[in-house]
This record gives structure tokens, sequence and C-alpha cells, in this order.
């Protein structure tokens, strides 16, 4: 199975439309959505080149105690439709 990763739109009447020109053979095909969900920037929080503080996290699990501090947040340039999408093709074998 051959993944491609197109941009499409879903019409009023709930159809999905393909925005792009597909250069594939006729035939069946599976389809995986990944609905666009954009960030609202919030406007309370200042920018600023300097990273606060680690909030500390806590749990009530003791295994998962150090783990937490010893991760990082995930970087501001985290795509997670990228991250998804790359799963996805991990899980499915893409």
């Amino acid at each position: 199975m051959q993944a491609y990763k197109l941009k499409g739109t879903i019409d009023s009447a709930g159809n999905l439309v393909i925005t792009e020109p597909v250069k594939m053979p006729p035939g069946d095909v599976e389809v995986i959505v990944l609905q666009v969900v954009e960030m609202v920037a919030s406007s309370t929080v200042p920018d600023s080149d300097s990273l606060p503080e680690m909030p500390k996290r806590r749990t009530k699990i003791k295994a998962l105690q150090n783990w937490f501090e010893k991760t990082q947040p995930a970087p501001p340039d985290f795509d997670p439709d990228e991250a998804r999408w790359e799963a996805l093709k991990e899980k499915h074998n893409l």
C-alpha cells in the first residue's frame, strides 16, 4: 500500500473534495481524514524568546514522578498533525 498526503475540504453536503490533482490509477482507496484544528493565540501570554521555568507536574503515580521531572515540554515548532500522520504511517505500514 502506498501513502499519499493530499489537501481537501468538506463541502456543505458533507462530501470530501480533494483540492489537489491525484496521479493514481483508477481503483478503490482507503481514506484517513485528519481534521485541521487552528490554534488560537492567547493575548494574555506575552511573546518572549526565553522559555518560562517549567512548572512541576504532579502525579499520584510514583513511577511517573521521576519521568515527569526528566522530560521536557514539546518544542514550540512541534506539529501535532505531522506527528499524527507519522504515527498512522507507522501503524498501517504505509
